[in-house]
């Protein structure tokens, strides 16, 4: 589904992206690790059309995305959930779901709904009428994945997933997240709870300084505690 080979990007004159390279099938869960500052936002923000990648290549489902602008590349069916969330804030929550509905010249169908993102997340339904600043910070996380849900992706990006939230905010999240994947949907999420990756996640990319140092899947990462310790700081 998502092909990434030898991406290269630059803020400036500093390079921090150095030939990065991922997959994500259709159906799975991928996640990707690193420590902070090691480049894994810089990737998905060049996967989604956010920043600019000067080499390497991006293909989506056999369609190259370089120089596409971000919301061509939505209509694809790449959705995002950035880090920081990105609310409309003086919208309510029906109202931020909505404007994320593709026209009807763009639909692709109509898998999520209002009424389906509410039933994955029912306190948002609880708060439908509240503006998106009245909100707490998970509920606004929640706001943020039913939005990226509503556009119909075919791959959605979680980035940061759950960090900074309630621990059962976090619970709400992951059990989401672990509804989506049995219904079929390929994620690529970014999170630091190795835990719930492991138990949810089919493979993982580690990044380290720009660059991916390891790649496998849960019970590889899981038994390598040097890995572990060397690049995740667990």
């Amino acid at each position: 589904m998502l092909e990434v080979r030898e991406l290269q990007c630059r803020y400036g004159d500093t390079q921090v992206l150095y030939g990065v390279s991922l997959d994500v099938e259709g159906g799975e869960v991928v996640s990707l690790l690193g420590r902070n500052g090691m480049g894994k936002t810089t990737t998905v923000r060049a996967i989604v059309g956010l920043t600019h990648f000067f080499a390497g290549s991006v293909c989506f489902r056999g369609h190259e995305l370089a120089g596409s602008a971000s919301h061509r590349i939505v209509r694809q069916g790449l959705g995002l959930v950035p880090e920081g969330r990105q609310i409309f804030p003086n919208l309510s929550v029906r109202e931020n779901l909505e404007v994320a509905r593709p026209s009807a010249r763009s639909r692709r169908g109509d898998a999520w709904s209002i009424a389906r993102v509410f039933e994955l997340f029912p306190t948002l339904a609880e708060r439908s009428r509240s503006a998106g600043s009245q909100l707490s910070g998970g509920e606004q996380q929640m706001l943020a994945i039913g939005r990226a849900l509503m556009t119909q992706p075919r791959l959605l990006i979680l980035d940061e997933a759950t960090e900074g939230l309630a621990p059962l905010v976090r619970a709400a999240i992951w059990s989401a997240i672990e509804q989506l994947k049995g219904d079929g949907q390929a994620i690529l999420l970014i999170d630091k709870n190795l835990e719930a990756l492991l138990r949810i996640a089919d493979r993982h990319y580690v990044m380290e300084k720009g660059r991916v140092v390891w790649q496998g899947h849960s019970r590889a990462l899981a038994d390598d505690d040097d890995l572990k310790n060397r690049y995740l700081g667990l």
